[in-house]
């Protein structure tokens, strides 16, 4: 009599074959469902690749398609803060924090410079401000709350390294052919604001914007995200995949900064320098020494001329006539801040060619939004700075210890940017600024106290306890957590 064994197949089941696990990776890459890091994606494409003067024609006043996406942005965090279906992270962080404190100052400036009298063409202006400063504080909020996981803050940022590329691609044929092609790309429903070219002149020399609004502009967008192109080609580098796509971007993205003609760009870059020489290793600071001066070699025999125009730039400084223009209004800038010390004279009142231009970011936000409203500029870029800084603290891995560097280091420029031009008054470099913002509150919020380091761990574990009425540590975040 023959006897089927049935037990030792159901007891000691076999594991499954190794390629089995070796083709569970290539499951997880299937298209992620849209969330807030596909908008955030979707407004940094169409941030850089619409020219900056491009508006919606119908409107009473001028809103641009990244703007737009920036009040859809604004409408989904409100959205996703009524739901726990849209993915939205909920609890403080120190950046939605100085969001909030930034949108208190500009909503009390706004009902301080219109509870008197304010001409038409002011308040029309007040008004425009208040529209597209809420489209700015959306793209923070959604990044810092709707980015979830490295891989979509990634996703995020290589879309503006890419995108980058691409403005540093068109600001070579502006600048090397002196063909412009943004004036072929007006979308339907589109219309230019002003008919200036995109390509001006500087003693001899083409300045050009890319899609930008000014080649200032340019240069400090260029000099913000050449960071960002760097960290993913010396990640690659080491970690043993092709970085050669990434080499190519900050080659593109370097090459915008030097055809903008353009001191702001190398001030800016320099701050950023300063930040990543000093918490990269002695081997990657090596490297970068040696792009650099392979990169201006290139310059120096593909463009003869341009790198001894940028450095008279800064020997000729003293008799700079654009700089004595800047300094020329510090005196009519005070006298405007003594009248209105606190809260301003409201937010897009002073223009030009009304009043003077203050070519300083600093003293114009000091005029329009007061002390207060300063001090909350300021702060806002200031907590993206620390939370980046605090990111890389808790972070366990090389990777996002770098990122946090990198992130740091990009948010720098804009803080040097400001004292140089009125940076809020550009599309572009407001909207990337604001944007990595948000980006370096994401990556705070993926710092978890296991990946912290072992005094960090216990703070944040006895912290939680003692918020949790003394109770032990939980296996999943209570209720209004960060995570």
């Amino acid at each position: 009599m023959t006897v089927t064994p049935q037990a030792e197949p159901q007891s000691e089941p076999q594991a499954p074959p190794r390629a089995a696990f070796q083709a569970a990776p290539r499951r997880a890459t299937r298209p992620h469902r849209a969330d807030g890091a596909t908008v955030a994606v979707v407004f940094v494409v169409i941030l850089m690749i619409v020219p900056a003067r491009l508006v919606f024609r119908g409107l009473s006043f001028a809103i641009t398609p990244a703007e737009a996406v920036g009040l859809f942005a604004m409408v989904w965090w409100l959205c996703a803060h009524f739901t726990d279906t849209l993915g939205a992270a909920k609890g403080r962080t120190l950046v939605r924090t100085a969001v909030f404190v930034y949108a208190a100052s500009l909503l009390a400036t706004y009902a301080y410079a219109t509870a008197g009298y304010l001409p038409r063409d002011e308040l029309d202006l007040a008004d425009h401000l208040a529209v597209t400063a809420t489209s700015m504080i959306g793209v923070v909020l959604l990044v810092v709350d709707g980015v979830r996981g490295r891989d979509r803050l990634d996703l995020v940022l290589k879309s503006v390294a890419v995108m980058g590329a691409v403005l540093g691609v068109i600001g070579a044929v502006q600048f090397l052919v002196r063909f412009d092609p943004t004036a072929y790309m007006v979308l339907p429903g589109l219309r230019y604001t002003q008919q200036e070219l995109f390509i001006l002149e500087r003693n001899g020399l083409s300045r050009v914007a890319a899609t930008t609004g000014h080649p200032i502009e340019f240069a400090v967008v260029c000099a913000m995200i050449l960071p960002i192109a760097l960290h993913f080609a010396f990640r690659a580098r080491e970690q043993g995949r092709p970085s050669l796509r990434w080499w190519v971007c900050a080659a593109l993205i370097a090459s915008g900064m030097v055809f903008s003609v353009s001191r702001s760009a190398f001030v800016g870059l320099a701050g950023a320098a300063a930040v990543l020489l000093v918490g990269w290793p002695r081997v990657r600071r090596l490297l970068a020494a040696g792009a650099m001066l392979l990169f201006l070699a290139a310059v120096k025999v593909a463009v003869p001329g341009v790198l001894g125009a940028i450095v008279n730039l800064f020997t000729t400084i003293s008799t700079d006539s654009s700089l004595r223009w800047r300094t020329m209004d510090y005196a009519t800038a005070a006298t405007e801040i003594a009248r209105h010390p606190w809260l301003g004279r409201g937010l897009g009142t002073w223009y030009a060619p009304k009043y003077l231009v203050f070519d300083n970011q600093y003293i114009l936000t000091a005029v329009e939004t007061g002390l207060i409203g300063l001090a909350a500029f300021v702060g806002l870029f200031a907590a993206g700075i620390w939370s980046a800084l605090r990111a890389r603290r808790l972070a366990a891995g090389p990777v996002d210890r770098d990122l946090g560097l990198t992130l740091a280091a990009c948010l720098v420029v804009p803080l040097i940017g400001s004292a140089t031009f009125d940076l809020r008054s550009y599309a572009v470099v407001t909207g990337l600024s604001f944007l990595l913002v948000g980006a370096a509150g994401a990556l705070l919020r993926e710092a978890r106290p296991g990946e912290a380091r072992p005094g960090e761990a216990r703070h944040r574990e006895a912290r939680l306890r003692r918020r949790d009425g003394g109770a032990g540590p939980s296996t999943s975040p209570p209720t209004g957590h960060a995570r």
